[in-house]
C-alpha cells in the first residue's frame, strides 16, 4: 500500500507572486493531487523586515485564481515560534549548535531562503570551540550555528542523486538569529515535520538548502521527506525573474484581464504536458501530469511567450 503523500505550498510575503512561483506551485500541487495526496499552505513570514503588508492576502488570492487549493487552515509560520524554540533547545542539549558572535550580515540574512547566488563564503569556525552553555557568558549579541560535520547525500525526485559539499557552500550555518527568531533552515524543517510533509517540491535555486535541512531532520530525530527541485523561470537575460524583466506579477496579469486558464496553459506547455499554449484548468491537468516531460533546463520567459496568452510587458530599468 502506497503511503499518503503530504505536500506543501510555502509562499513568502516579502513581495508579489509571479509566473515563476506559479509554475513551481502548479508542479507541487499536481504531484500531490494526482496521487490523491493532501496539501498544507504555510505563509513563511519570519523575515519580518522584508514582509509586505499586502503580500499574504495577495498570495492567497493568486493561488485561488489559479485553481490551486489546499487542505485545512492556512499555517502562519510566525505563530509557531514556541515550536521553533523547542527544537533549538533540543539541538542545544545535544551540542549540535553553538553560540556565534561573528558575521552580522550572514546572521541577518539567515531569515530568508539562501538562493544559490547568495551563498556566503565558508564560515571559518571561529566560534565553534564554544559549547551551548557558553552562551550565558557572552555579553554581545549572538546567533546559533549548526555544526555541519558532514554533507548527507540525497536522491532528488527530479534531479537524481545529489552529492554536494557543505564546506564549499558555507560550512556551519545559522539556525537561530541574534534577533531571537529562527532562521529559515530550522523553521522550515520544524514546520514541515509538524505538518507531516512527505514531499517538498521547490525551485532548484534552493537545492543547496536540502543537505542543511537533512542534517537538522536527523539531529532532531525527524523523518526526512522526499525532495524535488525543479528548474526556475528566468528572463531572456538568463537571470531569475525580477522587476527588470517587466511586470510579470500574477496580480498584474489578473488585473489585465488574462484568464487563469490561459496562464495555466502557458505553464503546462512549458512543462511539456500539452503540445501548444491553450487555455486549460489546473484540475484538467491532473490526468496529464508527468514528471518526465518537465524540461531539465530553466523556462525562458519573454514577450514571445507572454504574447501567447495576450500579455506583454515593458522591461524595467
Amino acid at each position: 500500500m502506497t503511503a499518503h503523500l503530504q505536500a506543501r505550498l510555502a509562499p513568502s510575503p516579502t513581495g508579489s507572486q509571479h509566473l515563476g512561483n506559479a509554475r513551481t506551485y502548479l508542479i507541487a500541487w499536481l504531484s500531490a493531487r494526482s496521487s490523491g495526496g493532501s496539501i498544507v499552505l504555510r505563509i513563511e513570514d519570519i523575515d519580518t523586515a522584508r514582509n509586505k503588508p499586502y503580500a499574504t492576502q495577495e498570495a492567497l488570492d493568486d493561488l485561488r485564481w489559479l485553481g490551486i487549493d489546499w487542505d485545512d487552515e492556512v499555517v502562519i509560520q510566525s505563530s509557531r515560534l514556541p515550536e521553533h524554540r523547542a527544537a533549538l533547545e533540543q539541538l542545544k542539549q545535544a551540542e549540535w549548535v553553538y553560540p556565534c558572535t561573528c558575521s552580522r550580515n550572514d546572521i541577518a540574512n539567515a531569515a530568508s531562503a539562501p538562493h544559490v547566488e547568495h551563498e556566503a563564503p565558508t564560515y571559518p569556525g571561529t566560534c565553534s570551540i564554544r559549547t551551548s552553555a557558553d552562551a550565558s557568558l557572552l555579553t554581545k549579541p549572538y546567533a546559533w550555528r549548526f555544526r555541519a560535520k558532514h554533507t548527507p547525500e540525497f536522491h532528488d525526485r527530479f534531479l537524481g542523486l545529489q552529492r554536494l559539499d557543505l564546506q564549499k557552500l558555507g560550512g556551519d550555518f545559522v539556525v537561530w538569529r541574534s534577533a531571537n527568531v529562527p532562521a529559515y533552515q530550522l523553521a522550515v524543517v520544524v514546520d514541515d515535520a509538524a505538518a507531516g510533509v512527505t514531499e517538498v517540491v521547490r525551485g532548484d535555486d534552493l537545492l543547496t538548502s536540502t543537505p542543511r535541512q537533512i542534517l537538522i531532520y536527523q539531529a532532531l530525530g525527524l523523518k526526512v521527506p522526499q525532495f524535488a527541485h525543479v528548474p526556475l523561470v528566468i528572463g531572456t537575460d538568463g537571470h531569475r525573474l525580477a522587476k527588470r524583466h517587466g511586470d510579470i506579477r500574477l496580480s498584474a496579469i489578473r488585473a489585465a484581464g488574462i484568464s487563469s486558464d490561459s496562464v495555466i496553459g502557458l505553464l503546462a506547455w512549458s512543462c511539456g504536458w500539452i503540445p501548444e499554449v491553450q487555455p486549460i484548468s489546473a484540475r484538467e491537468l491532473l490526468k496529464l501530469f508527468n514528471w518526465n516531460t518537465i524540461p531539465k533546463q530553466p523556462f525562458v520567459l519573454g514577450n514571445p511567450e507572454l504574447e501567447r496568452i495576450g500579455y506583454r510587458v515593458e522591461s524595467g530599468s
